[in-house]
C-alpha cells in the first residue's frame, strides 16, 4: 500500500520524525502540538519532543531574569578611578560621576586632590550627607540632584568658596531654615530647588530670593520670571577665582 505520493509507509507503522514547523502557528500551539501524545507513537521520540521542550521553556526564563535585572552600579571610588582614565587628580577640570554607588550615603574616594576640578555631577548616587566633601576651591558648579540630602548644606561654603551654580532638585529639603546654610557662599549666582518639597512653600520664590540675595537664578529664572540666559547657565568665566 502506497500513499497519496507513492512512497510505501515504514516498516513497523511508526511515523517518521519530521521537525515541526515553527513558524506556522503561534507559540501556544506548537507547544500544545508537541506535546499531544498523537505527535508520535514512538516513546522514544516523545521523550526526547518533551526534553526539547523543557530545554525551551528552561532557556526563554533565564533570559527573562536576566533582561528584567538592573546592572550592577559601581561604587564610587571604582568609577572615580575609572573617570581618570591614567590621568592624575589635578589634570581634571570636569568629573561625572553619576548613578554610582556611595557607601552608606556618604562621598567617598574624591579627595581634595582635585585642585583644578571646576564641575562635578553626583546626580542620582544615593547621597544623605555631603559631609565628606573635600576642599575644592576651584570648584564652580555642582550637580547633586536626585539624592536623599536632607541638611547639613554648611560645608559647601567651607569647601567650596568659589561655587556659582547648585542643582539640589530631588531631594529632602523641606523648609528654609535650611536653606539659610547656603547664605555664605557669597558667589553662588544660580540655585535649582525643582522636586524639593520647599518648593511648595507660600512665597517660596520671593522668600528664597530673600534669604539668599547674592542669586540671580531660581530654578532656572531671575525674580522677574526671565528665564536664566545660554552663557550664565553654563557658569561663564567672567569671574576669576579666588582664594
Amino acid at each position: 500500500m502506497r500513499n497519496r505520493r507513492g512512497a510505501a509507509p515504514p516498516r513497523g507503522g511508526a511515523i517518521p520524525l519530521t521537525p515541526p514547523d515553527l513558524s506556522a502557528s503561534p507559540r501556544g500551539s506548537r507547544r500544545a502540538a508537541l506535546l499531544s501524545p498523537k505527535t508520535h507513537s514512538n516513546p522514544a521520540v516523545l521523550l526526547a519532543e518533551l526534553a526539547f521542550v523543557c530545554l525551551c521553556r528552561f532557556v526563554e526564563h533565564q533570559f527573562a531574569e536576566i533582561s528584567e535585572k538592573k546592572p550592577l552600579e559601581m561604587d564610587m571610588k571604582k568609577r572615580i578611578h575609572l573617570e581618570l582614565r591614567n590621568r592624575t587628580p589635578s589634570d581634571v577640570r570636569e568629573l561625572v560621576l553619576d548613578n554610582c554607588r556611595s557607601d552608606e550615603g556618604k562621598i567617598e574616594g574624591l579627595t581634595a586632590d582635585f585642585v583644578n576640578l571646576e564641575f562635578l555631577s553626583l546626580i542620582n548616587v544615593g547621597l544623605t550627607s555631603i559631609a565628606n566633601l573635600p576642599k575644592l576651591a576651584k570648584l564652580k558648579k555642582l550637580e547633586l540632584s536626585d539624592n536623599r540630602i536632607s541638611g547639613g548644606l554648611e560645608v559647601l561654603s567651607e569647601k567650596l568658596p568659589n561655587l556659582t551654580h547648585l542643582n539640589l532638585s530631588g531631594n529632602k529639603l523641606k523648609d528654609l531654615s535650611t536653606l539659610e546654610q547656603l547664605r555664605n557662599l557669597n558667589r553662588l549666582k544660580s540655585l535649582d530647588l525643582f522636586n524639593c518639597e520647599v518648593t511648595t512653600l507660600d512665597d517660596y520664590r520671593g522668600s528664597v530670593f530673600k534669604l539668599l540675595p547674592q542669586i540671580t537664578y531660581l530654578d532656572g529664572y531671575d525674580p522677574e520670571d526671565r528665564e536664566v540666559s545660554d552663557s550664565d547657565g553654563e557658569g561663564g568665566e567672567e569671574d576669576e577665582d579666588e582664594g
